[in-house]
């Protein structure tokens, strides 16, 4: 067998071995819509959202297969001014993954700001993840969707604004 035809066949090993030892992340439906990430030895979770202010990140939902954003729904006061309750931001799609938030409202002030929907997998979810905190806290001191990018989620913060500029702006706050 000539040179070439021992590289040609090793290469090909090499490739499908790689090929099938690939390992995507489990997903299990979660109540609430969402989807739940587990990895290997662990459980689900039994929400797709968080609530209160704890500070956690939502569990990430997957990437939609329709670029445009969601419409924009409120669960709270039921009109487009809320003065209090919740309103979700629109879905804003990523190259990573789609982004949404949440607002609670109380008195026509922001309360609290939730990630309904961050970028999922192994290094965009470590990246959401670390980066939603950081973002929630900077939307909670300014008030508003001028908040300062997060280095490294460059994708997520901007999503994030967008959304909660949008959730804003539906509850007459932006």
């Amino acid at each position: 067998m000539p040179k070439r035809g021992i590289v040609a066949l090793a290469v090909t090993v090499v490739a499908l071995v790689l090929l099938l030892s690939f390992k995507t992340p489990d997903v299990v439906p979660a109540r609430g819509g969402g989807v739940a990430i587990v990895e290997p030895g662990t459980t689900a979770a039994p929400s797709a959202r968080t609530g209160g202010t704890s500070g956690s990140a939502a569990t990430p939902a997957p990437v939609e297969a329709d670029p445009t954003p969601a419409p924009t729904t409120s669960t709270g006061g039921g009109a487009t001014s809320a003065s209090s309750g919740t309103i979700d931001g629109p879905v804003v799609d990523t190259r990573y993954g789609p982004v949404q938030v949440e607002v609670v409202l109380s008195g026509g002030q922001l309360q609290d700001v939730v990630a309904i929907q961050l970028p999922s997998g192994r290094r965009s979810g470590q990246i959401s993840n670390a980066a939603a905190p950081i973002l929630r806290q900077e939307a909670l001191q300014a008030k508003s969707a001028s908040i300062d990018t997060v280095s490294g989620a460059t994708y997520t913060s901007d999503a994030y604004a967008q959304s909660l500029q949008a959730a804003l702006d539906q509850a007459g706050l932006g």
